[in-house]
C-alpha cells in the first residue's frame, strides 16, 4: 500500500506523533499505529496506508446510503477502503471496517488514482461520488483530492459517516463536499461507551451543526435502533429533540431496523412497532421527514408532503416508483419540499 503523509498530525518532542485526523487524538509511538490501523508513525512523522486502497466499489442509488431529500433516484459510484476509528460491536460491514490495514494483503484492495475515479464515475453516467462502507475520514487525504477532481468534472460528493471527526478535518473536506449523511447511534454517553468504546459523542453532535452551518452542506441523519441499546423512549426522545431544534425540523431522519451482526448476533431485529414507535416520536417533537428504514415496503419509506399529506415520493426500497415534485415543491398544493430535486 501506498504511504501518503497525514495532512494533520503534531510531532511530539519524543518522536512520538498526535493526530488529528478523529477526535480520539490518538498519540503514535515511533513504529506504532493509531487507534484505526490506518496511520502509523515513521520517524516522527504520521503517514496514511490506505490512500486509495479501494475495497469497495459499486454504483448505488442515493437511497442506499440512505440519503432521500438530495436527487432523488441518482446514481453515484460508491467507494469504501478498510479499517475505522469506531469499530462498533455491531458493524454491518465490519469485514471492511475492522479491518486493521497493516494486516491486510494488498488483494484484498486495489489502488485506484483519483483520476481514474473520475472517469468510472462519469464513465457510468453517475452524477456523484458517495465515500461510504467504511469512515471516509480514514481516507481523508485521498477523498479531498478526488473531491477537488470531482468538483471541476461537475460530480456531486457525499460522506456516509459516523461523525467523530475533528473540526481541523471536516473543514478540510468541507469546500469540496454537498452531502453530508451522518449517523447519530444514540444520545447517550453510556450507549456510545457500550458499542463503540467512545465515551464523548459530542463532538459528533457539533460537526453535524458545523457541516450544515459553516459549510452549508445537505445533511440527513441515521439512527440504527438496537433491542435494548438505543431504543428507550427517553433516549429516542432526546436525540429527536436535539435534530428539530439545533439541526432544524426539516432535517430527515431515519430510523433503521437493526439487523443482528457480529458480537450482537444475538440481538433480534428491531421489531417494527419500535421503529414505528420512534417515528411518531420524531413527528411528536416537529420534525417533518421521519423514515423508517431496513423494512422494505413499510409506507414510512415515503416522503409526504408536510402540509396536504399526500405522497410527493413514492419508494420501494432504494427505487423511486413515484415523483410528485415538481420545482422542488408538492404538485399538490405547491408546499415547499426540503432538500434538491
Amino acid at each position: 500500500m501506498p504511504e501518503i503523509e497525514s495532512l494533520l498530525y503534531e510531532t511530539l518532542q519524543d518522536g512520538s506523533a498526535r493526530c488529528y485526523i478523529c477526535e480520539r487524538r490518538c498519540v503514535i509511538p515511533e513504529g506504532g499505529w493509531g487507534y484505526c490501523h490506518t496511520r502509523r508513525n515513521r520517524n516522527g512523522r504520521i503517514y496514511s496506508v490506505t490512500y486509495g486502497e479501494v475495497a469497495v466499489n459499486n454504483i448505488a442509488p442515493i437511497e442506499a446510503k440512505p440519503v432521500f431529500h438530495y436527487l432523488p433516484g441518482s446514481k453515484w459510484l460508491s467507494l469504501g477502503s478498510v479499517g475505522c476509528n469506531l469499530r462498533c460491536i455491531g458493524c454491518q460491514n465490519w469485514e471492511i471496517a475492522h479491518e486493521q490495514p497493516c494486516d491486510v494483503p494488498q488483494t484484498k484492495t486495489r489502488w485506484i488514482e483519483p483520476k481514474e475515479v473520475i472517469r468510472l464515475a462519469l464513465e457510468a453516467g453517475c452524477i456523484g461520488i458517495s465515500w461510504t462502507y467504511n469512515e471516509p475520514t480514514m481516507w481523508l487525504e485521498y477523498t479531498i483530492k478526488v473531491s477537488e477532481l470531482a468538483k471541476k468534472a461537475g460530480l456531486h460528493t457525499s460522506y456516509v459517516t459516523n461523525g467523530y471527526m475533528t473540526k481541523a478535518a471536516l473543514d478540510r473536506i468541507g469546500p469540496f463536499l454537498d452531502v453530508y449523511r451522518v449517523d447519530i447511534k444514540g444520545f447517550s454517553s453510556n450507549f456510545y461507551r457500550r458499542i463503540a468504546n467512545l465515551a464523548d459523542f459530542e463532538p459528533i453532535l457539533e460537526n453535524a451543526l458545523r457541516a450544515k452551518s459553516k459549510w452549508h452542506m445537505h445533511v440527513e441523519v441515521v439512527t440504527n435502533i438496537i433491542p435494548g441499546y438505543n431504543d428507550s423512549e427517553v433516549q429516542l426522545g432526546r436525540l429527536a429533540t436535539w435534530i428539530a431544534t439545533r439541526l432544524g425540523k426539516r432535517t430527515p431522519w431515519h430510523v433503521t431496523r437493526f439487523v443482528p451482526y457480529l458480537d450482537l448476533s444475538h440481538i433480534p431485529c428491531t421489531p417494527v412497532e419500535t421503529l414505528e414507535r420512534a417515528r411518531q416520536i420524531g413527528l411528536d417533537v416537529g420534525l417533518l421527514y421521519v423514515y423508517i428504514g431496513n423494512v422494505t415496503g413499510h409506507p414510512a419509506e415515503n416522503t409526504y408532503c408536510p402540509k396536504c399529506s399526500r405522497v410527493v415520493i413514492g419508494r420501494y426500497h432504494f427505487s423511486i416508483i413515484a415523483n410528485n415534485i415538481v420545482g422542488g415543491a408538492c404538485k399538490y398544493c405547491g408546499q415547499k419540499i426540503a432538500g434538491t430535486f
